[in-house]
């Protein structure tokens, strides 16, 4: 069963291009990695700053072993600390 990540974020204005330079940096790893199978960073049209991940792992395991590779890791330490919020939601398929 897959287990599928959908991340709300809203960047700083003023860390705009560096966020998107280590959000696809992060992205470019993680679909390169052993059980993912879908990862997209999206834009709102209407606002740049308004950035939604959209990922697929194989089971949480995937999910956990993706939490615990380097590029998730400098993900964390760099740009985490420039958004002005981040909301996180799993969801799973329906039976």
């Amino acid at each position: 069963m897959s287990l599928v990540l959908q991340v709300n974020i809203k960047v700083k204005a003023e860390n705009l291009d560096n966020f998107m330079n280590q959000v696809l940096e992060n992205a470019r790893a993680a679909r390169s990695e052993r059980g993912c199978r879908q990862f997209e960073v999206l834009v709102d049209p209407e606002d740049k700053t308004s950035i939604m991940l959209f990922e697929v792992y194989d089971d949480q395991k995937a999910f956990e072993a993706h939490q615990a590779g380097e590029a998730f890791k400098k993900y964390v330490a760099e740009a985490v600390p420039l958004l002005a919020s981040r909301e996180r939601h799993f969801w799973k398929k329906a039976v």
